[in-house]
């Protein structure tokens, strides 16, 4: 069998109804990997169901807000009576608002941070510790090239400081979590095409496509593959890494 075949494996996508999410949920099912679905919108989690059927895939939806810790316990136990286990998490719901420091309100912070990372920190604990349990697995956390860099021309102060703590909490949970055989790296896109990303605003070209060496922002369906690599036995000697896929942006 291929290294980079996820057949027989099972993965849980939070986040997973639309946009990135979405085209993880199907990328890792193209792969061959049994997959569940977590949101907050029980209406999108059942119509991104009704498409992986017309596909050929059975989802597991599960609807929840994974800013409450109780969800987290009730998403990771549905997840594992709908799989039979969970061998891939993908942690990929976020939330980001554009507005200058002096502008941010304490509620935006919160939002931001309760959901980017200390949400990520409770998924990763309690499917950890379920991965602890059978010996092995592996997360992919999604990071941002904000993590890396200042945006402009729009100015996203807390969202680009919590993917930044994504991606040290990736290395830190890699490095403690390897004599349990659980591997855990981050992919770090770039402008994307989504709801949460306008990336067709002609203000905003200047800075988002034409800074980029590749001249153009990604579609959903071009980060999934990362995530599938990552996810898979493919890359058994990866741990604690951010895997950039931002089309040469964060290299200039």
């Amino acid at each position: 069998m291929s290294p980079f075949s996820l057949t027989g494996k099972t993965a849980l996508v939070t986040g997973g109804n639309q946009g990135l999410g979405k085209a993880f949920a199907f990328g890792l099912a193209e792969a061959g990997a049994r997959v569940a679905i977590a949101g907050r919108s029980a209406e999108r989690n059942a119509q991104v169901a009704a498409e992986a059927k017309e596909a050929g895939y059975d989802f597991v939806t599960i609807t929840v807000d994974i800013t409450d810790d109780a969800q987290v316990t009730r998403m990771t136990q549905e997840a594992i009576t709908g799989l039979g286990s969970i061998d891939i998490l993908v942690n990929n719901a976020g939330t980001c608002y554009h507005n200058a420091s002096f502008d941010v309100t304490d509620e935006q912070w919160a939002n931001v941070f309760d959901l980017n990372v200390r949400a990520l920190w409770k998924a990763s604990i309690a499917v950890g510790a379920h991965m602890r349990d059978k010996g092995a697995g592996s997360i992919v956390n999604i990071g941002s090239m904000s993590g890396l860099i200042v945006n402009r021309p729009q100015w996203q102060p807390a969202y680009n400081a919590s993917k930044a703590a994504v991606h040290h909490l990736t290395k830190s949970l890699a490095v403690e979590w390897a004599p349990h055989n659980i591997r855990v790296n981050a992919v770090a896109p770039g402008y994307v095409k989504t709801e949460m990303a306008p990336v067709d605003r002609p203000d905003f070209q200047r800075y988002w496509v034409e800074d980029a060496p590749q001249q153009r922002f990604a579609l959903p369906e071009e980060i999934a593959p990362s995530v599938v690599f990552l996810a898979s036995d493919a890359a058994s000697f990866i741990t604690g890494s951010v895997l950039v896929a931002d089309g040469g942006y964060t290299a200039v």
